[in-house]
């Protein structure tokens, strides 16, 4: 564990020591400060029954930026040690390839988790000026952020394959963009190809990110889901360290 821990601490730290962090909390920030102000501003202007969580969750200002940022915290997470020369020092010292794989994605979903902290504030000052909950219930406020973390797991872990794919970081940040991109419209496929069989329309829908969002916004909470990401998840990080353990026989 304590091996874990350094490496943990090594990968954290490195996000500090680029300025692509800074860039990329400095454009989160401004972003879904911004769909925060804009979501409060039509709420107050037309009546609606849906809460200010749901709102926030569901425009595409939430999503250009959410699926942007994963490239760019993912793309350094092998490429630049490709790049850097320093695979051979890390292959070599006395870590195990599974704890060098973990260490680099629990690092990436650390600094996603830095990236949401904010809101939290957003929603917290909401009720405290307004006296009014920003969900219906506590479930869906939760469970919202819930959600978020399993997303940002299953995207991390492709976004870290990405970059262990390749030397070149644009060239990982374009696969994970790719990737990401099509991971979270495939729900809308159905609809493209007009597809009105309810059982493969049942299966999309199953898998569909923004679908899942919607429900989770309004507390509507499905295992199913979790069981879903949690899985993709841990396949994704079992290639990954394939493809790692095949570029460090290679090496």
């Amino acid at each position: 564990m304590k091996t874990f821990l350094t490496l943990l601490g090594r990968e954290v730290k490195s996000f500090f020591y680029s300025p692509i962090a800074y860039v990329v909390l400095f454009y989160f920030l401004f972003l879904s400060g911004y769909n925060f102000y804009m979501q409060i501003n039509v709420m107050n202007g037309f009546p609606t029954e849906i809460t200010i969580v749901e709102a926030f969750f569901a425009p595409a200002i939430f999503w250009f930026p959410f699926i942007l940022s994963f490239p760019l915290i993912t793309m350094r997470s092998y490429s630049e040690e490709f790049r850097m020369g320093t695979f051979e020092t890390l292959t070599t010292a006395p870590v195990t390839d599974l704890q060098v794989v973990l260490a680099k994605f629990v690092g990436v979903l650390v600094f996603y988790c830095i990236l949401w902290s904010p809101t939290l504030c957003s929603f917290a000052v909401f009720q405290y000026v307004t006296g009014k909950s920003a969900a219906n219930a506590a479930g869906a406020y939760w469970g919202t952020y819930l959600l978020l973390l399993l997303i940002g797991g299953f995207y991390s872990s492709v976004g870290c394959l990405a970059s262990a794919l390749t030397k070149d970081q644009i060239n990982a940040a374009t696969i994970s963009f790719t990737t990401i991109t099509l991971l979270l419209f495939v729900g809308f496929l159905p609809e493209v190809m007009n597809i009105t069989a309810p059982a493969i329309k049942d299966l999309f829908s199953y898998v569909s990110t923004i679908q899942h969002m919607q429900d989770f916004s309004k507390g509507i909470i499905d295992s199913r889901v979790i069981v879903w990401y949690a899985s993709m998840t841990s396949l994704v990080i079992f290639f990954t360290l394939q493809v790692f353990q095949y570029r460090k026989w290679k090496a």
